[in-house]
C-alpha cells in the first residue's frame, strides 16, 4: 500500500511538471540576418592592353580556348563555365558544357549571347576582330595573351582567379606549380648531360617535318627539362627541317607531339633515311601528349615533368 502511494505521488509530481512545461510560452527565435555580400569592382588589363572591369566576380563564363577552360577549372571556377569552345577536352567534365563552336575559327555568337555570360574568356587562338564582335553584342571579354615563359603563366592564373572569385584557390595553385617547377630544376641540376631532342609537331611530310624553333615555349621547356632542342638552331619559331639536317644533328631522342593525330614510333622508324638516326637505332622514340606543352595553362608543369622523365630517365628511377 505504501509503494502504491509513493508511485501515485510520483505520477502527480510528473503530471504537474509536464503541465508546467506545456503552459510556458515557447521562446521567440529572431532569425539572424546575414549581411549582404559586397564586392569592390575588379579591374584588370588584358592581353590586348584593354581595361576590363567587373562589378563582382563573374558567375556565368564562356571560354573560347582550351587553355582558358583548363585554367578556369584549375582555379576552381569550373562550375561557373556555361559555354566552351569545341576543342576544350580537359578536364573530362568540360565536355558536358555547351559547345559554342570554334572549328576553323567559327563561333556561334548567337549561342554565346543566349548563354548570357557576364564574362567571355578568349586567348591568342581568337582574333581581335572576334573580340570586337563579342563586345558589339554587349559582352565583357577578357583576352589572354600567351605567356613568353613559365613565370608569365602565374599572373594569368591569379587574374582569372580574381575575375571569378577564386583568388585564394589561384594562390594555392600558383604556389603548388612553382614548387613543382623548382623540384624539376633541383633534379635536373644533378646531371651535366644534355641530350639532343627532336620534337615533331607535324610529320605529315616525312621528308620535311615541323618542329619548334628558338624562343618558343617548347624550346624553353625542353631546356628546363635538361635537354637541347634540336630546333633551336633554326631561324624561325615553327619550322620545317630536312632529313639531311636531322642526320647532321643526330638527335638522342625523338618525341612525337603528333602522336595525338596517329603518328607512331614504328611509322617514324620506317621513314626513308631515318634508319641512320641515333634515336632510331637506340629505339628512343616516344609518343608525347602535345596538349601538355601547347596549351598555356597549369598543365604546362605536367608537360615539364613528363619531358624531364623522358630526357633524363636515370634521374627518376
Amino acid at each position: 500500500m505504501k509503494k502504491f502511494k509513493q508511485s501515485l505521488l510520483y505520477l502527480i509530481i510528473l503530471g504537474a511538471l509536464l503541465a508546467g512545461c506545456v503552459s510556458q510560452p515557447a521562446p521567440v527565435i529572431v532569425p539572424t540576418l546575414e549581411p549582404t555580400a559586397t564586392f569592390s569592382p575588379i579591374q584588370v588589363v588584358d592581353g590586348l592592353d584593354r581595361s576590363i572591369t567587373l562589378d563582382q566576380p563573374a558567375q556565368r563564363i564562356v571560354s573560347l580556348a582550351p587553355s582558358a577552360s583548363e585554367i578556369l577549372f584549375a582555379v576552381g571556377a569550373g562550375s561557373q563555365v556555361v559555354g566552351r569552345d569545341s576543342f576544350s577536352n580537359y578536364p573530362e567534365m568540360v565536355k558536358e558544357i555547351q559547345d559554342v563552336g570554334g572549328s576553323m575559327g567559327n563561333y556561334s555568337y548567337e549561342m554565346i549571347a543566349s548563354l548570357t555570360p557576364d564574362l567571355v574568356v578568349a586567348a591568342e587562338i581568337n582574333t581581335p576582330e572576334q573580340v570586337k564582335a563579342l563586345e558589339d553584342l554587349g559582352l565583357t571579354v577578357y583576352y589572354i595573351a600567351n605567356p613568353s615563359g613559365m613565370d608569365g603563366l602565374y599572373p594569368i592564373l591569379d587574374t582569372l582567379g580574381a575575375l571569378t572569385g577564386h583568388s585564394a584557390e589561384a594562390t594555392v595553385l600558383v604556389d603548388s606549380l612553382k614548387a613543382r617547377v623548382e623540384a624539376v630544376a633541383g633534379t635536373i641540376a644533378k646531371t651535366e648531360s644534355r641530350p639532343v631532342v627532336f620534337y615533331e609537331l607535324d610529320g605529315s611530310e616525312p621528308a620535311k617535318p615541323w618542329t619548334p624553333g628558338p624562343g618558343t615555349f617548347l624550346d624553353q621547356l625542353i631546356q628546363m627539362a635538361g635537354g637541347i632542342n634540336l630546333g633551336s638552331s633554326l631561324t624561325s619559331a615553327w619550322a620545317q627541317i630536312s632529313v639531311e639536317e636531322l642526320l647532321v644533328q643526330d638527335p638522342d631522342l625523338i618525341l612525337l607531339g603528333d602522336s595525338i593525330y596517329g603518328m607512331t614510333p614504328d611509322q617514324v622508324a620506317a621513314r626513308p633515311g631515318w634508319e641512320n638516326l641515333k634515336a632510331i637505332k637506340q629505339n628512343q622514340i616516344f609518343g608525347f601528349n602535345d596538349d601538355l606543352v601547347s596549351r598555356p595553362g597549369p598543365r604546362l608543369v605536367d608537360g615539364l615533368e613528363a619531358l624531364a622523365k623522358l630526357i633524363h630517365p636515370e634521374l627518376y628511377k
